[in-house]
C-alpha cells in the first residue's frame, strides 16, 4: 500500500456528479485503501452501499459551501448524513458569524454537529483563504474549545485551498488536541508530503489516484 493512502479524503464534490462518477471514485477508494471518500449529502447512502465490505469511511460536507445557513441547518444535514451511512462530517464554518466576533455563537453550532454526529469524526472548514492569520489562530481554538476533532483549511471553491503557511499555523495553534485537514491544491505526491511535513494529518483532493501513481493532475482541488 502506498504510504500517503491512509492520509487521503478521496473527494467529489462538483455539484454536477454522476452516480457512475461516485462509483468510481469508490472502486478507486477500496482499491487504494484511502481514508474516506468525500461526497454531498445526497450521495453518502450509495457511498455507504459501495464501500461498507471495505475499510474505506464515508465522509460528506455540511453547510458546504458557504457555512453561512442556520446552524439548526447544519445540525439537521448531520442527523440526516449519519443516517444514510457517514461516518465522518466536514462542517463550514460560518465565517460571517466569526468575523462579527460571534465566537460563542461559532462554538454552539460547532458543538452541535460534534453532538450530531454521535462520536464520528468532525472536520471544521475555515475557508483559510477569507481569515488573517490572527483569524485563523483564533478560529482553530474555537474548533478545539468546540471539542471537533479537525481543523480544515478549505472547501475548494474558494479563491484558494491550502498552502503551507496555513497549514503549520493551524497544526501549531491546534497542537496535539486536533488534527488538520489540507484541502484544495494537492495535486501530487510532493505537495502531499509537503503539507503532511507541515503538519497535516490528511489530505482533502480529488487526485488521490495521482498522488500515489507518482504523477500530476490538472484539477486544483
Amino acid at each position: 500500500m502506498h504510504e500517503l493512502a491512509p492520509y487521503i479524503d478521496h473527494t467529489l464534490l462538483k455539484p454536477d456528479a454522476t452516480r457512475t462518477q461516485v462509483e468510481q471514485l469508490c472502486a478507486e477508494a477500496a482499491e487504494h485503501h484511502f481514508a474516506t471518500v468525500c461526497v454531498n449529502g445526497s450521495r453518502v447512502e450509495l457511498a455507504h452501499l459501495l464501500l461498507e465490505e471495505s475499510n474505506v469511511q464515508v465522509c460528506t460536507v455540511v453547510g458546504f459551501p458557504l457555512g453561512a445557513m442556520e446552524a439548526d441547518v447544519k445540525r439537521y444535514e448531520t442527523e440526516a448524513a449519519v443516517d444514510a451511512g457517514a461516518g465522518e462530517i466536514d462542517m463550514v464554518m460560518n465565517v460571517g458569524r466569526f468575523k462579527d466576533g460571534e465566537h460563542d455563537f461559532i462554538v454552539r453550532e460547532i458543538r452541535d454537529v460534534v453532538e450530531a454526529a454521535d462520536d464520528r469524526m468532525v472536520k471544521v472548514i475555515l475557508e483559510t483563504c477569507l481569515l488573517s492569520n490572527e483569524e485563523i489562530e483564533q478560529a482553530c481554538k474555537l474548533v478545539v474549545q468546540a471539542q471537533a476533532h479537525f481543523v480544515k483549511t478549505s472547501t475548494g471553491f474558494g479563491s484558494a485551498g491550502a498552502s503551507l503557511e496555513h497549514v503549520k499555523l493551524m497544526r501549531e495553534t491546534v497542537d496535539q488536541f486536533a488534527g488538520v485537514k489540507a484541502a484544495g491544491g494537492v495535486r501530487n505526491a510532493e505537495d502531499a508530503r509537503a503539507m503532511i511535513e507541515a503538519g497535516a494529518t490528511r489530505i482533502g483532493t480529488s487526485n488521490g489516484v495521482a498522488i500515489v501513481s507518482g504523477e500530476t493532475a490538472s484539477q486544483n482541488y
